[in-house]
């Protein structure tokens, strides 16, 4: 049985130690430990009490997920907490790092709980579709209140060992845990006659009983932060358990039923998918696990604009030093001064103190010197996106930026090799594709030149890590993985547009499917006039699925920028009010291109938008622009709103099932003629095997890089 707990015994104290590496799961071997090593200290007369403790840096850090759904060996769970909960002698929980999902619960069976100053806490299974399942919703409740416990597992937030003191998780905070958790066992063994058991706690959920106010607020936060989300609904019927139930064991029960329908709902193993997914974008299949990675200690940004700005503070948040170079004092001021307002918001919101914004806001300096980035180990230039200009900075940073810095460029789809060419160290030129805003989206692509060695990609996506992104390569190709596939799905909004669907149907068909925001208010967000102005500088005749974005724009209907696009905004308000004097447009547009409109579903909306991220996401794995099926998936979920709950497009590709994507997109490329649903061949032979996408390995001969140039998405970009 995997996992061990180790036992002795320190003046009188029965010392347990969970020993399961890295982050003590409580995998059979821990519960078998606990039933026997409980046993053997109550039956030890000389022992008077238990420490429990962790090895390493995690107390227990949850549950072993790779046990769902299997019969357990040993005992269960439920038969190693009724033995630590009614244990004859007093137990103390010795907290020494991380005790997340089934770690914090196994605390809550304790007696007391103690922990290192270091340590968090936290019930986080919300975030894979679950809930609490051995007593945390019933337990936390009884300790901290109803209102707080609910805030704790609906954000899956992690509670530092210092809140948890001042909410009453945790009884002390401690610099020698083991050794003062002995002391404390042994004066509670020889003063204390009855220790406490959360279990019998009543008084705050009692309090709690006859106000549907803690409930509604509960619910109104989860419909506001896990829109469509199963499990969240379940974690407040479980409270309320707690709250209205006088028999302890009754909502136990509740909580026990509550947790088998968030086991088998789809929704569990979709949100599991991406969470063990995203472990899996992080390693690159051809670059060796010992490849060495450099220290970055210092970085550089070129730009002081939105990206440029968001992104010296990801590193600022890390810890590391950043200097961010502009070529006008103004934008630089005025760029220095944003960072400013976003921490300043920060402290308004007691999300950090005035100490700490100090000392994160003191690691971004800035100048107008080039040479001041000399000494960075990595320098990201993050400027608009025009290749002439990124080529002429990336010149100037060779010249003058140490010879072992790594060079990347916060490109959203240029050529990274043709970037690259323009230096004497093209091994340490990357592709690293932020997000806006880059302080708060996850998402980070690293994209690899032809020529990008295996040292600059380790090192680039450990600094990913450390900057806490979901890292996920591309090869150097158009658009790369997230915006390639994006082409097609806006493409099929606007051509949906031209067959007779309206703005907010579209939104909203792919809203209640999910996704954050619809493609016509995310391109009111965006600009209407990006694409428009660019493609009146280059003399580009407007593409059929553009051609009512830039009649808007004729109008001078940009989107939110000017308060008139797809959508009319009040002054002050992102929220999107009807635009009916566009519908004119609409028509006229659809006459002039002989397109005659008609009723459109919300079921061939949301068909056709996701299949046609499903189809190019099926190019993009057989052509091994990215590496698996799986990292197309945290590409979307992290970067373009794409709902977590139903895993990804790949996934949700895979949950109907291949031999029904390829029939719909059979169906749909009789409907439109349009290459957009001509089936990929990876479709067509997974639904030949009954096969899925994730079926096939991570392409391991990477070295072979597709010409950027003659991509098969090259002139649709």
């Amino acid at each position: 049985m995997k996992g061990t707990v180790h036992y002795e015994v320190k003046d009188g104290v029965a010392l347990l130690t969970v020993d399961n590496p890295p982050v003590n799961p409580l995998s059979a071997g821990v519960r078998a430990g606990f039933v026997e090593n409980i046993t053997k200290a109550e039956n030890d007369p000389d022992v008077i009490g238990l420490v429990l403790t962790g090895a390493g840096r995690s107390f227990i850090a949850g549950a072993d997920i790779s046990e769902f759904g299997t019969k357990p060996d040993g005992p269960g769970l439920d038969e190693a907490f009724k033995k630590l909960e009614f244990c004859s002698k007093p137990v103390v929980a010795a907290i020494n790092g991380s005790a997340l999902g089934g770690g914090l619960e196994t605390a809550l069976c304790c007696n007391y709980r103690i922990a290192g100053p270091a340590a968090f806490v936290g019930l986080p299974e919300v975030n894979l579709g679950l809930l609490p399942g051995a007593g945390g919703t019933q337990r936390l409740p009884r300790l901290v209140g109803p209102a707080e416990a609910l805030k704790i597992m609906l954000t899956g937030m992690h509670v530092s060992a210092k809140k948890a003191l001042s909410m009453g998780i945790i009884d002390e905070v401690s610099d020698d845990l083991v050794n003062d958790s002995i002391k404390f066992i042994q004066e509670k063994a020889a003063n204390t006659e009855n220790h406490p058991k959360v279990r019998d706690l009543s008084e705050k959920v009692v309090e709690a009983r006859g106000s549907d106010n803690v409930l509604i607020e509960a619910r109104a936060m989860a419909a506001k932060t896990r829109k469509g989300q199963f499990a969240p609904g379940k974690i407040i019927q479980c409270v309320e358990a707690a709250i209205n139930l006088d028999d302890f064991d009754d909502g136990m029960k509740t909580e026990s039923d509550c947790f088998i329908e968030c086991l088998v709902n789809p929704q569990r193993e979709a949100m599991i998918h991406i969470f063990f997914g995203e472990r899996a974008a992080s390693k690159i299949a051809d670059v060796p696990k010992e490849t060495p990675v450099k220290d970055i200690k210092k970085a550089g940004i070129i730009g002081s604009g939105t990206m440029g700005g968001g992104i010296a503070m990801c590193f600022a948040n890390a810890g590391i030093p950043v200097h961010i170079i502009d070529q006008d004092e103004d934008n630089l001021k005025r760029g220095m001064s944003v960072i400013e307002k976003n921490y300043q918001f920060m402290v308004d919101r007691g999300r950090m103190n005035q100490e700490m914004k100090d000392g994160v806001f003191g690691l971004i300096t800035s100048s107008l010197d080039y040479q001041d980035v000399s000494d960075c180990d990595i320098v990201i230039e993050a400027v608009y996106e025009n290749l002439e200009l990124k080529e002429k900075i990336f010149k100037t940073l060779d010249e003058v930026v140490n010879k072992d810095a790594i060079l990347a460029s916060n490109t959203s789809g240029l050529n990274v090799d043709s970037i690259a060419s323009v230096t004497n160290r093209p091994d340490k030129v990357v592709g690293t594709h932020f997000f806006s805003p880059a302080n708060i989206m996850r998402l980070l692509e690293v994209v690899r030149g032809s020529q990008s060695s295996d040292e600059t990609l380790a090192t680039v996506m450990s600094v990913g890590k450390k900057l806490k992104k979901a890292a996920v390569v591309s090869l150097n190709a158009p658009g790369f993985i997230g915006n390639r596939m994006l082409f097609g799905y806006t493409a099929q909004a606007n051509m949906l547009l031209l067959e007779g669907a309206l703005p907010h149907q579209v939104d909203q068909a792919l809203e209640k499917f999910g996704m954050n925001m619809g493609p016509f208010r995310m391109l009111d967000l965006v600009g209407l006039d990006l694409g428009w102005r660019a493609r009146k500088l280059s003399g580009t005749e407007s593409a059929l699925p553009s051609k009512i974005s830039d009649q808007l724009c004729e109008q001078d209907r940009f989107g939110q920028k000017n308060g008139k696009g797809f959508y009319n905004y009040t002054e002050g308000s992102r929220a999107p009010n009807p635009a009916p004097e566009n519908e004119d447009i609409y028509k006229a547009v659809s006459a002039e291109n002989g397109i005659e409109r008609r009723e459109i579903s919300d079921e061939e909306i949301i068909d056709r938008c996701i299949l046609a991220l499903v189809n190019e996401g099926a190019d993009i794995i057989e052509e091994g622009v990215g590496q698996r099926a799986v990292d197309l998936d945290v590409v979307y979920i992290n970067g373009y709103g794409f709902p977590i709950w139903r895993g990804g497009p790949m996934h949700h590709a895979n949950a109907m099932g291949m031999k029904e994507v390829l029939n719909k997109l059979n169906k749909y490329h009789e409907l439109t003629k349009n290459d957009t649903f001509k089936p990929a061949n990876l479709i067509k032979k997974l639904a030949e095997e009954d096969g899925k996408f994730g079926d096939a390995p991570a392409k391991e001969d990477r070295k072979e890089k597709l010409s950027f140039e003659k991509s098969s998405v090259a002139g649709n970009l």
